[in-house]
């Protein structure tokens, strides 16, 4: 059997060894060892849950078969996330950035031939009647 499916509650919790968790749901430890466990299922409400859904199945020789598929579905759908995550990330793509750099570049130049022509040409400048008035009495 793989390492990994045996873990049911292996980055949960540190304090009960899973095979003490499947003894005392076999009913195969002593009862000393029974209440160490459900004391420290009292402490902790991740592992009672977990105690209570798997106490819920009916043929308790069947349960070792159960923890492995229940791993190996939870092995799958974080692999499957894993996957996903890594196709969203922005890859190394050289020519991309190129071709970033390249119009960012182009556009800069754009920007400062437009302005150099701009001010090159004159420019038709707003007048008021005074300004027109005085230009007129000046010119006589």
């Amino acid at each position: 059997m793989n390492i990994n499916l045996k873990d049911i509650l292996s980055n949960s919790n540190k304090d009960i060894d899973n095979q003490q968790l499947m003894d005392y749901l076999s009913h195969y430890i002593s009862q000393a060892d029974s209440h160490k466990i459900e004391e420290k299922m009292a402490d902790d409400p991740f592992m009672n849950d977990a105690v209570e859904g798997l106490q819920q199945f009916k043929p308790h020789k069947d349960l070792q078969v159960y923890v492995e598929q229940l791993n190996y579905d939870l092995q799958k759908q974080i692999n499957k996330n894993k996957k996903r995550k890594e196709k969203r990330k922005i890859k190394n793509q050289p020519y991309t950035y190129f071709a970033i750099i390249f119009i960012l570049l182009l556009l800069v130049i754009c920007y400062v031939i437009l302005k150099k022509n701009n001010l090159k040409k004159p420019g038709i400048y707003k007048t008021t009647t005074t300004q027109l008035v005085i230009f007129k009495e000046t010119s006589q």
